[in-house]
C-alpha cells in the first residue's frame, strides 16, 4: 500500500508542475460558474429551484468533458512513461507492475476529483451566496453528482489505461482514446435513438432498454442524475424515461464501478506479461 501511494503522489507533483491540477480547476471552475449564472434563469418559470437547473446543467457539462478529461490524462499512464524510458527506471525499484498501475491510478483519480469538487464546489457555495433558496434535498442531489461525476471520470481512467498497456506508441494511444470518447458519448446514443425510432416499441423492451443503457457509462451517470428523484428530472426531460427505465440507483453504482473495476483488472493483466 505505501508503494501505492508512493506512486500516487508522484503522480500528482508531475501533475502540479505541469499545471494540470489547475488547468482542470480552473476549467471546471468557469465552466460551472458560467452555467451557474446564465442557465438559472429559468427556474421561475419551471417551477424548478435554482440548484437543481445548476445540477441539471452540470451533469450535461459532465458526460462531455470529465471522460475527455480523464481519456486524456489517463491514455499516456503506461505507454507514454515507455517511450520516455521511465517505465524500466521506475520498475527497477522495489516495486511491482500492479502497484505502479494501481498507484497512477490512485493519483489521476486523487486529481480529477480535487478538480471536479473545487471547480463544481465554488458553483454551488457561489449561488447560495446569492440567497437563492436551497433545500436539503437539493444539496444531497448535489453531492451525488459530484460523486457520480468523480466515479465517471473513474470509469475513463480506467479505460485509458487499457488503451494505454494495449498499445507501442502514444500517438496511437491519443488516437483510440478520442475513438472511445467519441464512441461512448456520442455515436452510442444516436445510435440508440435511430435503433428505437425504427423500432417504435416493437422488440425492444424496457427491460432490454434498461440493458442497453447499461453498457454505456455515460448513459448510467446520466440516469442517476438526470432522471433521479429530484425536480431536475422534470427540468432536464428525462421523467418519461426514468418511468420507462426501472433501474435502482444501487444498480446504476454498482455498473458504474464494474465499468472501473473490469477495465483496470484488464489492463493490470495485460500490462503484468507486456514486454518493455
Amino acid at each position: 500500500m505505501r508503494n501505492v501511494l508512493l506512486i500516487a503522489a508522484k503522480e500528482i507533483q508531475e501533475s502540479l508542475r505541469n499545471r494540470w491540477v489547475l488547468a482542470m480547476t480552473a476549467l471546471l471552475a468557469a465552466l460551472a460558474l458560467s452555467l451557474t449564472f446564465l442557465g438559472s434563469a429559468p427556474t421561475g418559470n419551471v417551477g424548478a429551484r435554482a440548484l437543481d437547473v445548476v445540477i441539471v446543467s452540470l451533469s450535461s457539462l459532465t458526460i462531455f468533458l470529465v471522460p475527455l478529461v480523464a481519456l486524456l490524462i489517463s491514455h499516456d499512464a503506461v505507454v507514454g512513461e515507455t517511450e520516455r524510458g521511465t517505465m524500466l527506471l521506475l520498475l527497477s525499484y522495489p516495486v511491482s507492475r500492479g502497484q505502479v498501475l494501481f498507484g497512477k491510478f490512485t493519483g489521476h483519480l486523487a486529481i480529477l476529483a480535487f478538480a471536479t469538487v473545487l471547480g463544481y464546489g465554488t458553483a454551488a457555495v457561489t449561488l447560495a451566496a446569492t440567497g437563492a433558496a436551497i433545500d436539503a434535498r437539493s444539496w444531497m442531489a448535489f453531492a451525488t453528482m459530484i460523486g457520480t461525476s468523480i466515479l465517471l471520470g473513474a470509469v475513463f481512467i480506467a479505460i485509458g489505461y487499457l488503451v494505454s498497456v494495449l498499445v507501442r506508441e502514444r500517438a496511437t494511444a491519443a488516437g483510440i482514446a478520442i475513438g472511445v470518447w467519441l464512441l461512448l458519448v456520442v455515436v452510442f446514443d444516436m445510435a440508440l435513438l435511430g435503433v428505437l425510432v425504427i423500432d417504435q416499441g416493437r422488440l425492444i423492451s424496457p427491460t432490454a432498454l434498461s440493458g442497453l443503457l447499461l453498457l454505456n457509462p455515460a448513459d448510467v451517470y446520466r440516469l442517476l442524475n438526470l432522471a433521479g428523484a429530484t425536480s431536475a428530472s422534470a427540468f432536464s426531460g428525462m421523467s418519461g424515461l426514468a418511468g420507462t427505465v426501472s433501474l435502482a440507483p444501487a444498480l446504476l453504482l454498482s455498473a458504474l464501478a464494474a465499468w472501473t473495476l473490469v477495465p483496470l483488472a484488464l489492463a493490470a493483466m495485460i500490462f503484468s506479461r507486456r514486454e518493455l
